[in-house]
């Protein structure tokens, strides 16, 4: 199948934009200048009840951007969300349409956290950004919802493969209660060999010299990119890992690691729900009014949360 028009349209769009170089020829002041720009024509996302932003103290003597989302005086679930961007761009302002969609859809509190960028802060400085605030919504459970909420985590991309990563290490170190990871299009694996990666349909907004560059910065020792905080399908252990709902697009050069991440999680007993998006490119998610898919993924992940509560109240 090809990319639907929507897509096909964005693209010669963007072909024909005055900033229309690849992203890999870019340094990374320049790539996350060029993201801003672009998100500038993203709908800018539904009425929220109540929106709040405060930086999170982190390590190095550092903060880190949270901005949570409220929709509702009675939210009975917290999703907590990771941005992608390959750990070198994206950060709150460009995944705003995105969350406030979630969390209108969803009626749950959505938590965005931002996390510092390679390469000036590498691997796995991101990992223990997010980490923090991932404590942080667990220790604030009670005030972000209520003592008993639902608790999800969700990233895209590189903010899939960090979201992975944290939902592990919740498993490791007992901490939190997570009802399930929303895994879209992650990053998973290093190995940039796989064919989704080889395939000409695939080259679009993230082709295979853009996750090389992505790469190169985040983790320029190629030994960092076998730990498991890097690459969540070399863990060893799968196994008693939240509920996983995965999301992988047709034409992205991350189909078939984030596909076989499932595989992976099925095997170890994981309960997991896959779907792959036909007709769409990497990126997708986030571009809000632009693309269509945008919006149908974004409810899909709102029946995701809603069963759960369901589920809860039906035990």
């Amino acid at each position: 199948m090809a990319l639907d028009e929507a897509t096909q349209q964005l693209l010669r769009t963007l072909a024909a934009a005055p900033d229309a170089v690849p992203l890999a020829s870019l340094t990374p002041v320049q790539a996350r200048a060029l993201s801003s720009s672009r998100a500038t024509a993203y709908a800018p996302g539904p009425e929220i009840l109540d929106t709040t932003n405060f930086l999170l103290p982190v390590s190095g003597n550092s903060n880190i951007r949270m901005r949570i989302h409220t929709p509702t005086t009675t939210p009975t679930s917290v999703l907590l969300y990771l941005h992608g961007g390959g750990w070198v761009i994206g950060d709150l302002d460009t995944y705003d349409s995105l969350a406030k969609n979630l969390a209108h859809e969803s009626g749950a509190t959505v938590v965005l956290a931002e996390y510092r960028k390679a390469p000036e802060f590498p691997f796995p400085i991101p990992v223990e950004d997010a980490w923090a605030a991932y404590c942080w919504v667990v220790e604030n459970l009670e005030q972000l919802a209520s003592l008993d909420a639902k608790l999800h985590i969700a990233g895209d991309s590189a903010g899939g493969n960090l979201a992975a990563v944290i939902a592990r290490r919740a498993r490791d170190a007992a901490v939190g209660n997570l009802a399930s990871q929303i895994l879209i299009y992650p990053v998973v694996d290093h190995d940039l060999s796989r064919t989704s990666y080889l395939e000409r349909e695939n080259q679009t907004l993230l082709p295979k010299a853009a996750m090389e560059y992505f790469w190169g910065h985040y983790a320029p020792d190629a030994q960092d990119r076998k730990h498991q905080d890097a690459s969540p399908l070399h863990c060893t252990d799968l196994s008693a890992l939240p509920n996983a709902l995965i999301i992988t697009a047709e034409h992205d050069v991350l189909r078939d690691e984030g596909e076989h991440y499932a595989l992976a999680l099925t095997e170890a007993g994981v309960h997991v729900e896959h779907h792959r998006w036909l007709g769409q490119m990497h990126g997708f998610i986030q571009m809000v009014g632009i693309l269509p898919a945008s919006l149908e993924v974004t409810r899909l992940i709102a029946r995701h949360i809603s069963e759960n509560e369901q589920l809860e109240s039906e035990a």
